[in-house]
């Protein structure tokens, strides 16, 4: 089946031919020169026993105190919990976990649990919000998505894992914190299409907090979203969404120059559908930080398992935003 979710705008026009058989062939496309076959054929089929490990790690003394080995064991215990759709006794186990960290890290959070429609029907979900204050009235808001698609042995290591893994070191750093803006950290259920992507079946939990922020009065609070999804995977490289908003992907872009990711954010353009849309057809700033190219052989298959996942790549990721957030504050945008 088709998924519209991918909407590729491409730099290099013999890239194109890639992008249209991608998206014929329901974005399942073939290996592109990033992914490795035989880092496919050495996974498990739900996540196991992978050869993975933090030993690429960068120093967090390197990486602004950011550790990605921290980011990368994160990763690891979500994998261990198997698939975990929105509505499985899986997420239940995720959303223990994530809620268990936040205390240890001295986070205050807030809990939605919400029931929406879905082609299968009503559906269970809770987004899981960690707040921290400000001195002042602006939020910044951190997202990432914790749920996994409904398919069989998907343990979604990088499209799901990866970034949660990253947002939950970052709030190991930030809680405790106190900048002119405040820092809401959202764990968001329901990214994932129950069937097929459309604009009712898909981005739920965003969809649900952006609804709910606009009601409280949180949403014209909010300066800038910092979006984070598939950021784990080995030769990661970054494009720059074409439909987030420009200042604010050239603030994150510039930040990770100046600190010497021009490698891992790179210049090339790529539209897709994902959590920072609701804010943005909200007027809300947003920016999408995610590398779907090279990761289009073990996208939403059962090969998407921990043997992929950098925890080199988690902590320059977390080393940016970290940075991108103190620039946010400086700004006072």
């Amino acid at each position: 089946m088709t998924d519209p979710r991918i909407r590729w705008t491409l730099a290099f026009g013999v890239l194109l031919g890639v992008a249209v058989a991608l998206v014929a062939c329901g974005g399942s496309g073939a290996a592109t020169p990033a992914a490795s076959s035989s880092a496919a054929s050495a996974a498990p089929a739900a996540g196991g026993a992978a050869p993975a490990s933090a030993d690429d790690a960068l120093p967090a003394s390197q990486t602004g105190g950011f550790d990605g080995a921290k980011a990368f064991r994160d990763v690891a215990t979500l994998v261990s919990f198997g698939p975990h759709s929105s509505g499985s006794d899986g997420i239940h186990r995720a959303q223990q976990y994530i809620e268990s960290d936040l205390k240890s890290a001295g986070c205050a959070f807030e809990e939605d649990d919400f029931h929406t429609p879905t082609p299968i029907g009503d559906v269970a979900m809770k987004n899981i919000v960690a707040k921290v204050p400000g001195s002042g009235s602006g939020i910044i808001l951190l997202l990432t998505h914790y749920d996994t698609k409904r398919l069989a042995d998907f343990v979604g290591a990088e499209d799901g894992g990866s970034s949660t893994g990253v947002m939950l070191e970052m709030a190991r750093l930030l809680c405790g914190r106190k900048d002119a803006n405040a820092v809401w950290i959202g764990f968001l259920d329901g990214e994932e299409a129950m069937v097929d992507w459309t604009e009712t079946d898909s981005v739920y939990g965003s969809r649900e907090l952006a609804a709910r922020m606009a009601l409280s009065g949180d949403l014209k609070r909010v300066k800038a979203v910092i979006l984070t999804d598939m950021i784990g995977q080995k030769n990661l490289q970054i494009p720059k969404e074409t439909d987030s908003t420009k200042w604010l992907t050239e603030l994150v872009w510039s930040t990770a120059a100046r600190l010497g990711y021009g490698n891992v954010f790179v210049t090339r353009d790529m539209s897709i559908d994902d959590d920072h849309k609701p804010f943005l057809k909200r007027g809300v700033s947003a920016v999408d930080l995610i590398d779907f190219d090279g990761f289009q052989a073990y996208w939403h298959t059962p090969q998407d398992t921990l043997d992929k996942i950098s925890a080199r790549n988690l902590g320059i990721v977390g080393h940016v935003v970290l940075e991108s957030v103190a620039e946010l504050q400086k700004k006072g945008r």
